[in-house]
């Protein structure tokens, strides 16, 4: 199973392709603060079109919205999502949601894991070069990771 794993932002999208227990591709796209919002948007669309034609996913997995104080914020990351998930939508591809403790346990085994503990794990569990990345592109593979495993959980049960 093919798995796209989104960690949305609008400034900055991770982004990660994952298969069985090899990473395929991962990316921190970012968009220009200096574009006004609607142009962002369009640029994010564009990105993940180009991607889900190119790596063609069974399904896309993507952290749910959490409650921030910064209302403004999680208004343009919501915005994010539904262009992410539009552009999912257009091609059939189911869409998987994971909150954040979902994420940590998946990856850990612990829902309050920090950053560096996921980012530790991620080489464990799945085959990757190795390379310099953010967080947001570490947060996308651990998305995809999410899914591959609560699937996984489903078929067998």
């Amino acid at each position: 199973m093919r798995i796209l794993g989104i960690d949305p932002g609008y400034d900055r999208l991770g982004i990660a392709i994952v298969e069985d227990k090899t990473l395929l591709h991962s990316e921190c796209f970012s968009t220009d603060p200096k574009d006004d919002f609607h142009t962002r948007l369009k640029d994010i669309g564009q990105r993940v079109h180009e991607l889900i034609e190119k790596f063609e996913p069974d399904v896309m997995a993507i952290e749910s919205l959490f409650i921030t104080k910064n209302q403004k914020t999680a208004m343009k990351v919501a915005e994010t999502r539904g262009v992410v998930s539009y552009e999912a939508s257009l091609k059939d591809i189911p869409i998987h949601e994971y909150s954040p403790p979902q994420i940590k346990v998946a990856v850990t085994g612990h829902g309050r894991s920090d950053k560096t503990q996921i980012i530790k794990m991620i080489p464990l569990l799945i085959k990757m070069k190795a390379k310099k990345a953010l967080d947001d592109e570490y947060d996308a593979i651990a998305v995809a990771l999410t899914c591959q495993a609560y699937v996984r959980k489903d078929i067998h049960n």
